[in-house]
């Protein structure tokens, strides 16, 4: 039987407050020289002008209507020394491309931002001033949406406000039920905490099966040049976790954790086209479990953990950026590193520092672009983490990704994606699966379970210019995936060896809203598994990419 789920999107109050448009101090904008010569004639940076365009252009007739015009009305946009603070240059500095580009970035980073770019303008006398270009979007998002993907709905009720009162500050509350839990949620979030670059967020949820908790503060190597960064994280929550068979409940427990960590870190910059970061800091990460209140379901506890540790770690970051569009966005500015970037930490936990016993924890990361995003491109990552302890392998991961895609044009692109995780001696609580909410968009969530999984999709991907409303851009794909696991089942669960699905789908990506993620809605077909399962899947999602 097909299941069908009712498609609600979110509703948005418009409005907005007319923007400072084109700040140019009365000065009039001529073509500029190009960036080598400003480089090389060392020309000094002037003026900073601001170019802050709101979330609709009403010199576009196509966008001066009543409600756009609202909309811009009672919109609060993004203040001066918000943007300014985020700049890596400023009046009296040289010229450098490179910092330009990288602010670009950095600018493109923010929600509340749909584009953003940097000019040089007026150049004269060994003298050249900044155009500094941005998009600000509707950051007030009340709303309810529904979402459903492996034969779940998801529901949330929320109101957010990404740029508060135009400080680049988010607040949101939130009521969200699931297939894990009920939760009430209020989080906050400013990445320039008195108008620094020190970052805070801080979370607190009521949930149906516990509560949980976040606070981090810290100041990150915002840039590539950055030579310092300190922080500290602390969360906690307590809920239960669940054991998944063919997509239904199979066993529970009650999971606590208490995970704490303070860190700083340390860099020459960058050199010769290259970043070496240094980080150093301690860690207590505890996890206690126990049967579940009023329980349900069979009892299957993991055994506790409690480890304390110092750790160091490197990283190795290449500059080797590019720029495109249509890719995993529709009609947007895509940031990309396609330079290497190397990562590793190494921390020692023992029991006179309170931990249950001795461990080695170790993480690693690897990744590398190769190839032209505007032709054939394969992005390569490779990522492990695990722990020695009493000279055995002890939730050993190690995850590969590989992902080809050829553009034949500026509409039209096919994609492959191979993704191998292999597992070793793993904790109960961190099961291996695959299902309708990890990729096999033709089953049901968690379907299948193991210690290694392997998954292929492959894609035709569809850039359409049909722009509804002007308010969301529009694509479409055919896909079909491909994936299996192996190994343990923590509750022996019934294994199908190969499951493949086949589907088509439509991309929404709304252009005025601070939502980052794209709304997926498939119809997937599988073409494999047990006879009870759905012959059609109605998969409604947001993803951050295409």
């Amino acid at each position: 039987m097909t299941r069908f789920a009712l498609l609600f999107s979110r509703v948005t109050v418009l409005g907005g407050l007319l923007a400072a448009g084109f700040a140019v101090h009365g000065e009039e904008v001529t073509e500029p020289p190009n960036a080598a010569m400003l480089e090389a004639q060392q020309a000094v940076i002037g003026d900073i002008i601001l170019d802050k365009q709101d979330v609709f252009d009403l010199s576009n007739p196509k966008e001066n209507k009543w409600l756009f015009r609202l909309a811009n009305k009672w919109h609060i946009i993004t203040r001066d020394n918000v943007i300014t603070k985020q700049l890596l240059l400023e009046s009296g500095d040289f010229y450098s491309q490179r910092l330009v580009d990288e602010s670009e970035r950095i600018l493109r980073r923010n929600q509340y931002f749909y584009d953003a770019s940097i000019k040089p303008v007026n150049a004269a006398d060994g003298r050249v001033d900044l155009l500094v270009t941005t998009k600000d979007v509707w950051t007030l998002n009340p709303g309810f949406s529904v979402s459903r993907k492996g034969g779940e709905n998801k529901t949330v009720i929320d109101i957010e406000e990404l740029n508060l009162l135009g400080r680049g500050q988010l607040i949101r509350l939130a009521r969200t039920d699931d297939v894990d839990r009920d939760s009430k949620s209020i989080e906050f979030d400013d990445k320039h905490l008195g108008n620094s670059w020190i970052a805070l967020n801080a979370l607190y949820a009521d949930n149906s099966d516990g509560d949980a908790r976040r606070l981090t503060l810290q100041r990150p190597f915002y840039a590539l040049d950055t030579r310092w960064s300190a922080g500290f994280n602390l969360t906690e929550f307590d809920q239960r976790g669940i054991l998944y068979d063919l997509g239904e409940e199979a066993a529970e427990y009650q999971h606590y954790r208490r995970y704490f960590s303070a860190w700083g870190g340390w860099s020459r910059g960058l050199q010769n086209g290259w970043v070496r970061r240094y980080t150093a800091g301690v860690v207590s990460d505890k996890s206690r479990f126990s049967n579940v209140i009023d329980a349900t379901l069979p009892a299957a506890i993991p055994i506790d953990r409690h480890f304390v540790y110092p750790f160091i770690g490197i990283e190795f970051l290449q500059d080797k950026y590019v720029t495109t569009t249509n890719r995993d966005q529709i009609e947007k500015t895509e940031d990309y590193l396609t330079g290497t970037r190397f990562t590793a930490t190494v921390g020692w936990s023992e029991d006179k520092f309170g931990a249950d016993n001795d461990a080695l924890l170790y993480t690693f990361g690897a990744s590398r672009l190769l190839g032209s995003l505007e032709d054939t491109a394969l992005s390569l990552a490779v990522d492990s983490s695990g722990r020695i302890e009493d000279g055995e392998k002890r939730n050993l991961l190690l995850s590969v990704k590989a992902r080809y895609s050829k553009r034949f044009s500026d509409k039209h692109s096919f994609f492959a994606g191979l993704s191998a995780t292999y597992g070793d001696n793993l904790d109960l609580d961190t099961p291996i699966e695959l299902g309708g909410d990890s990729g096999l968009r033709g089953y049901p969530l968690r379907y299948q379970t193991g210690d290694s999984k392997l998954l292929l999709s492959v894609e035709q991907r569809y850039f359409w210019d049909w722009y509804p409303w002007r308010l969301f851009r529009v694509g479409g794909a055919i896909f079909a995936d491909v994936g299996r696991t192996w190994g343990d089942h923590p509750v022996g669960g019934t294994e199908f060896g190969w499951l493949r699905d086949v589907g088509v789908g439509l991309r929404f990506a709304p252009t005025r809203s601070g939502s980052r993620k794209i709304l997926h809605l498939d119809i997937a077909f599988p073409l494999d598994g047990d006879p009870t399962i759905d012959d059609v899947q109605i998969v409604l999602e947001s993803k951050k990419s295409f």
